[in-house]
């Protein structure tokens, strides 16, 4: 899907919960079966060809991040830390054809899914910063239906794409954190998902966002080479790939991360268990 199209594909579907895309019911209730629809907007699928693709970092690519971090987040975590120095070293990648989610499973998706008895409703810790995020009654929070769905266990994000795919006939499941770094970077392996610096116009984050989550698909021009949309800013990913740490690999960025992080490369780790605000998925297939 070129830029045009994904751009044409946002002004008339992104952000609509159940409508404006070919063929989609003016209006759909949670839990209603998506059998035989034509997909909405939150429901369309990239497909990434098979072949090669650059993975990893080069030293000076961790340095302008460290250097970029700093910058934003006026402290130098990252470089402190040591955070960069986990990527692999810059070097090129084979992946088979794959399809991946234009766009985060939104809450209004998963409520389809709390709605049929398969989950629980996503459950937000006892904080102040996590009251806008709690569900009522099964359903996510007035106004954030067309948002990421946070506050996820990595087993109900992996059983929700099982689930997705078997209405469709198709077998879903969530991306390998080799598949969405490729989905993000493309053939010419650009750091981010649009090129080789940090743009803050081009995502979520803490350095120029609204301290909070934003409609999925809001940030157009930060599209990959792909045109997958938000695979950096708003919210992280889980994968389907565990680290040497047992834990579970999470790609991307979120809504409260600074520059630096959201690189094709960058990852971090959650534990399977881990609830968070500004942690999400989306679902990924093999080659139609």
């Amino acid at each position: 899907m070129t830029r045009p199209a994904i751009a044409a594909l946002a002004a008339t579907c992104a952000g609509a919960l159940a409508a404006g895309c070919a063929g989609a019911p003016a209006a759909r209730a949670p839990g209603a079966s998506r059998a035989g629809l034509s997909l909405a907007a939150e429901d369309r699928m990239i497909a990434v060809p098979a072949g090669h693709y650059i993975a990893g970092s080069t030293p000076e690519e961790r340095a302008t991040a460290y250097d970029d971090f700093e910058a934003t987040a006026g402290a130098d975590t990252a470089r402190t830390e040591r955070w960069f120095e986990r990527e692999a070293d810059h070097h090129a990648a084979t992946l088979p054809a794959f399809q991946v989610d234009l766009m985060p499973v939104t809450q209004a998706q998963f409520a389809e899914f709390v709605a049929v008895g398969e989950v629980a409703a996503p459950t937000a810790p006892g904080t102040n910063d996590a009251a806008r995020f709690a569900w009522s009654e099964g359903r996510p929070p007035a106004g954030r239906e067309d948002h990421p769905v946070v506050l996820v266990a990595w087993s109900d994000a992996d059983r929700y794409c099982a689930w997705r795919g078997a209405l469709r006939g198709e077998r879903r499941r969530l991306p390998t954190a080799a598949e969405l770094e490729k989905a993000a970077r493309g053939d010419a392996g650009g750091a981010y998902p649009w090129g080789s610096r940090y743009e803050p116009d081009k995502l979520n984050s803490a350095v120029r966002g609204p301290g909070d989550t934003t409609p999925a698909g809001t940030y157009i021009a930060g599209a990959s080479p792909y045109g997958v949309l938000d695979l950096a800013g708003n919210v992280y990913h889980w994968t389907a790939t565990r680290g040497s740490d047992g834990r579970i690999v999470v790609k991307g960025s979120g809504w409260q991360d600074f520059a630096g992080l959201g690189r094709g490369a960058w990852f971090d780790s959650r534990p399977d268990a881990a609830r968070e605000l500004a942690l999400g998925f989306r679902c990924a297939g093999d080659a139609p």
